[in-house]
């Protein structure tokens, strides 16, 4: 099972950007695809974007133009470049190999002035 970690989340004004890193133990030989998904205070986790091992995304209409879904295979990372970031982006934000992989801890992001 792939165990993620998630990192790089923080504190920033409206229209500023953050990146967040996803880090994967164990093998992803067999794992296609790859999920970031967030959830905001009191509402459910919802899908922001996915990717898979070829480097194909897909993402939310709510982010699209603004982030970007990145991976390196070799280093089993990650990356989610996240611009013009508006405070309903506001949300802990998780990675996920696989529709059914186990979730890491997230990474609290605040959008704020």
């Amino acid at each position: 099972q792939v165990q993620p970690v998630e990192s790089g989340g923080g504190l920033v004004q409206p229209g500023g950007s953050l990146r967040l890193s996803c880090a994967a133990s164990g093998n992803l030989f067999s794992i296609n695809y790859m999920y970031w998904y967030r959830q905001a205070p009191g509402k459910q986790r919802e899908l922001v974007a996915a990717i898979t091992s070829g480097g194909t995304t897909s993402y939310a209409d709510f982010v699209k133009g603004r982030f970007t879904l990145s991976r390196d295979n070799a280093k089993r990372m990650a990356y989610l470049q996240m611009n013009n970031l508006k405070p309903d982006d506001t949300a802990v934000y998780y990675c996920r190999f696989g529709a059914t992989g186990s979730w890491g801890q997230g990474t609290q992001v605040t959008v704020s002035s």
